[in-house]
């Protein structure tokens, strides 16, 4: 096919499918001439609607950035001291925002938690759940004489109050699953910069630092660092009895075991420090055990350093029986039989009659029993004299007067 007849077939085929007919459509036009149908020009908004974005974005910064400060603002300080000290800082959702060891041995209680980093973004009742849990397993809370404070320091009181009774139930259930006999202290702490930097120089936890304070208001003359050092139970007792003076402390009545049975922290096996502070007289009670096996037990003056008592039991000695052997067997003529370092009955009988101002020969019904009472090696003391009875308990190695009692002989 030419290039001339396929543009004629090309024209034939445009001309069926779009028929020319401009006359036609040009004379149905012209029947509606005169009828017009307005259009309405819309004015552009793109102005209008930029600014609305504008502003929608503005608040969705402004919200967005209040929220933010609020997630990373601290609302409460909640402060776990027993001798580690450790902070929990929180927002007002109770979440922590860090977690902060503010001595050597809070270091070693995080020491599985990344030091704290880990407890960042729990919850307050977990991270405190933990850190109570690692007290517990390191051994800080076993005996009954330690104690463990919660502080909180929130500047919401009510907030404060709240957060101090939840987070005491909850370490009330921990000790109790663990079978410990710790006591549980709780206080609300009022925000004040001066607190915050007595805490801060003394590598405290500003609630310890409050206790402290509260013990210089029983006796100024005491020493706030010295008192920093004590653990919360002896601060505790201390507060308890008035605060008559400084404690040597755990450490250094440590020490003086450790000086008095001739053997090096490194030689033993077991070493157990009590603070009996409450007591009279206030003792600290030691308890070591060496490679071999020997025990040594000792009770160290709370003030002075003395060592009221000492007791080494040999490998395979029974403690128990023998101390039962001492009672029943006991008797005023037996000064043989009583343990190393005693007063003996004489020594007992004469202090119990100086102190009650009674000569020997003035006395009768003479009555003394070398008892052992919950671990301590005392005498009792039992006589008439001039139409009255009395009742003394001596101590066993010192001689102090621990309780005394007289009455109208019937």
């Amino acid at each position: 096919m030419t290039n001339e007849k396929l543009e004629q077939c090309l024209a034939q085929a445009l001309e069926k499918t779009a028929p020319h007919d401009v006359d036609g459509v040009l004379s149905r036009c012209e029947k509606r001439k005169g009828t017009e149908i307005p259009m309405k020009t819309k004015p552009h908004s793109l102005k209008k609607w930029m600014a609305m974005a504008a502003c929608l974005a503005l608040l969705l910064l402004c919200g967005g950035g209040l929220f933010l400060r609020q997630a990373n603002a601290v609302a409460s300080v909640v402060s776990i001291d027993v001798n580690p000290s450790i902070e929990l800082r929180v927002n007002q959702n109770e979440k922590v925002l860090a977690c902060v060891p503010m001595n050597d041995d809070a270091h070693a209680i995080l020491a599985d938690m990344g030091d704290g980093e880990d407890l960042k973004g729990a919850k307050l009742d977990v991270a405190v759940n933990a850190i109570v849990g690692s007290l517990v397993r390191n051994g800080y809370l076993e005996s009954i004489s330690s104690a463990i404070m919660i502080s909180v320091e929130d500047r919401d009181q009510s907030r404060a109050h709240r957060l101090q009774q939840d987070l005491s139930a909850a370490v009330d259930g921990i000790l109790r699953d663990s079978a410990s006999q710790a006591s549980v202290l709780t206080q609300t702490v009022t925000q004040d910069t001066s607190l915050e930097k007595q805490a801060k120089d003394h590598h405290i936890s500003t609630g310890k630092a409050a206790l402290v304070n509260r013990i210089l208001a029983l006796n100024n003359s005491l020493s706030f660092e010295e008192l920093s050092r004590l653990s919360i139970g002896e601060l505790k007792d201390l507060a308890e009895t008035g605060a008559p003076a400084m404690p040597i402390g755990m450490e250094r009545a440590l020490e003086i075991a450790l000086l008095t049975c001739g053997q090096s922290a490194d030689q033993l096996t077991k070493q157990e420090v009590d603070a009996e502070l409450d007591e009279v007289p206030a003792h600290y009670e030691v308890e070591l055990e060496d490679r071999s096996g020997t025990e040594y037990e000792y009770r160290i003056d709370a003030y002075t350093g003395a060592v009221l008592t000492s007791y080494v039991e040999p490998d395979g000695h029974d403690d128990a029986d023998d101390h039962d052997d001492h009672d029943d067997d006991y008797d005023d003529d037996d000064d043989d039989a009583q343990p190393t370092g005693q007063i003996g009955h004489a020594a007992a009988k004469a202090a119990a009659l100086t102190h009650a101002g009674v000569s020997e020969s003035r006395a009768y019904d003479m009555d003394v029993e070398l008892d052992d009472e919950d671990g301590r090696w005392v005498y009792e003391v039992e006589f008439k004299a001039d139409g009255m009875e009395y009742e003394y308990v001596i101590d066993a190695y010192t001689s102090a007067v621990l309780e005394y009692d007289m009455e109208q002989d019937d």
